[in-house]
């Protein structure tokens, strides 16, 4: 039976390990991973992370580079379970919003859209400006998931690396993959009644 493929990308917002984790989850799930990498990304990594260009490519099940607009990943007859940016930069959203297919990255983000798969948005910008706004809005109408990777504070975080598997481990259930790492509420957590009520 065929792994499952995911496309990951990973575009110039800060939070490069969220797209590191995304890869590092689904080898654990048993899932293809596809990477791209935005230009930015690379600027990203090299400040928040000690990961080197080769360590990120060394996670994924085959890479591409992001002008590599004929690749397997930008054809919707090459058959996904969906795709995941993350981060998401406001700039990739924008593209992705209105169309711009001018890298490997928005392209197959835009293959994903057109064949009605899925497509989980770990957007990474604060505050926002209404377009912003608009370009979630737009993304949502056409079908995809946008994923702010907001800490989960319930979950009781010990560690920044905690907070980002969680994160990341939600976003891919999105995609219909289930994490052992992901804590849940009223399962591996309780569920608390309101106060006053009886348990």
């Amino acid at each position: 039976m065929q792994k499952p493929r995911v496309v990951v990308g990973i575009s110039g917002a800060t939070g490069f390990q969220y797209g590191v984790k995304a890869l590092q989850l689904l080898r654990e799930l048993g899932a293809e991973s596809h990477l791209v990498m935005s230009k930015a990304a690379g600027l990203t990594r090299e400040h928040e992370t000690t990961y080197s260009r080769d360590d990120v490519i060394a996670m994924a099940d085959v890479f591409y580079p992001t002008g590599a607009v004929g690749a397997a990943i930008s054809s919707g007859s090459f058959r996904t379970a969906g795709m995941i940016v993350a981060p998401c930069s406001m700039h990739t959203l924008a593209a992705i919003a209105n169309g711009v297919t001018d890298n490997l990255l928005t392209r197959a983000a835009d293959v994903v859209l057109k064949e009605r798969r899925k497509l989980v948005l770990m957007v990474r910008e604060t505050p926002l400006h209404l377009g912003h706004i608009r370009n979630m809005a737009a993304v949502t109408e056409y079908g995809a998931i946008v994923f702010p990777p907001v800490p989960a504070l319930y979950a009781g975080p010990q560690s920044i690396e905690q907070i980002v598997t969680h994160s990341t481990a939600r976003a891919l259930g999105l995609l219909g993959f289930e994490s052992n790492a992901l804590p849940r509420w009223g399962e591996s957590l309780p569920a608390l009644a309101a106060e006053g009520e009886a348990p």
